[in-house]
């Protein structure tokens, strides 16, 4: 079991109507609030309302329009700049987690003196970040309680990963009843990306018996929960049982001593919806199966197999190779049987640029030094047998 040094430092406040104690937490943070949300669900569904109602005696600036794979031009530096003309206390977060993730880089940006893509990329250290709260709306990336995000720059086609301790959230809100308008595409491609953060965590070596039950039963969770809310959107229980799983999917407790994977999926995910701009979820959902069976291996095979016999309950008296196999064809046979595309062409992507990010990848993202090392030839082919 590997040394480790763990903190989380977020209040997790989980439930029916949670929000309601929304003024009392944010009191001690300050007057000026910097609200970010964004496409306009929050209005739709009477959140932006409510917030606004139970922050009356406050000072709110509002930044809305937070796309999905937040923008920086677009998103981060009006965020910065708000915050720094209008002296900000503390930014509250209302939407999914690319609202959340924009938010981090801003609170970040808002406490340097210099360009903030530079603490973003790590060229310069991020020694400082505003207050974050936040009402998360949707299950999915964890971002509520981790201290990272995704910050894409079209012009250049990255997707940076950004990930610093100052970047914890305060406070997170979460009633899953605001998942229950969440359009169905977005559930799912939500619960991919959730699948997919365990996965990364999963495959890698050293592992302990306690990470990899903790592992295995979140994966079934998902599995399981996620076709209740396909027949019944509106099952309170299953939505918080995914939405707690997804809560805990990125803020490391699931590998706490376990080898590290370097998260090859979604290293070249990022490159596909940076170049693209796809839903992230569906891309890995796309990618997963494709990479399993390109890394499998006699080293991987013992892996594969006990994923297989713990999270699908393939036999496990028959031989490893086959219970391998079985258990990717499963995973392929999960994302399509809940109605996720599994195709690049199905999401918009032919092989004109196939080469041009497997290229990106292997420069930027550093996957020789994955759980299974990557070339740029492996990714390319990853990227070919998922067309």
């Amino acid at each position: 079991m590997n040394n480790f040094d763990y903190q989380t430092p977020t209040r997790l406040i989980f439930g029916r109507d949670v929000v309601n104690r929304l003024t009392e937490i944010m009191k001690p943070f300050g007057q000026r609030i910097l609200l970010t949300y964004g496409g306009g669900s929050i209005k739709r569904i009477g959140l932006y309302d409510k917030v606004k109602s139970l922050l009356k005696d406050f000072e709110i600036y509002e930044l809305g329009g937070i796309e999905p794979n937040p923008k920086y031009t677009q998103s981060v530096v009006p965020g910065v700049k708000l915050c720094k003309e209008n002296k900000i206390d503390v930014i509250l977060a209302v939407g999914g987690g690319s609202v959340l993730d924009c938010s981090k880089a801003i609170a970040a940006g808002a406490c340097y003196d210099g360009e903030p893509w530079d603490v973003i990329t790590y060229k310069a250290p991020t020694l400082a970040a505003l207050p974050i709260v936040d009402i998360i709306t949707m299950a999915a990336t964890g971002s509520e309680y981790d201290a990272g995000g995704v910050i894409s720059r079209p012009e250049t086609n990255d997707k940076v990963g950004y990930v610093d301790p100052h970047l914890y959230p305060a406070v997170s809100f979460i009633d899953p009843t605001y998942t229950f308008s969440v359009p169905l595409k977005h559930t799912l491609a939500g619960v991919a990306d959730a699948m997919n953060h365990i996965m990364e965590q999963y495959f890698s070596e050293p592992s302990t018996i306690l990470n990899d039950g903790f592992m295995e039963s979140g994966l079934r969770s998902l599995m399981v929960n996620v076709k209740k809310i396909i027949d019944n959107p509106t099952d309170y229980d299953a939505r918080a049982e995914i939405f707690f799983t997804c809560t805990l999917g990125c803020n490391g407790i699931y590998s706490l001593g376990s080898g590290e994977s370097g998260w090859p999926l979604h290293a070249m995910e990022h490159a596909l919806s940076g170049y693209y701009d796809i839903t992230h979820g569906e891309g890995l959902a796309i990618l997963t199966p494709r990479w399993m069976k390109h890394v499998l291996s006699e080293k991987t095979m013992g892996r594969f197999a006990s994923y297989g016999v713990n999270v699908f309950g393939i036999d496990k008296t028959l031989p490893q190779k086959d219970i391998a196999e079985r258990a990717i064809q499963a995973t392929y046979d999960f994302f399509k049987e809940i109605g996720i595309p599994m195709t690049l062409g199905e999401v918009g992507i032919d092989n004109s640029r196939l080469q041009e990010m497997a290229h990106h990848v292997a420069v930027n993202e550093g996957l020789e030094h994955a759980w299974i090392p990557l070339t740029e030839q492996d990714i390319l082919d990853i990227y070919t047998a998922s067309l």
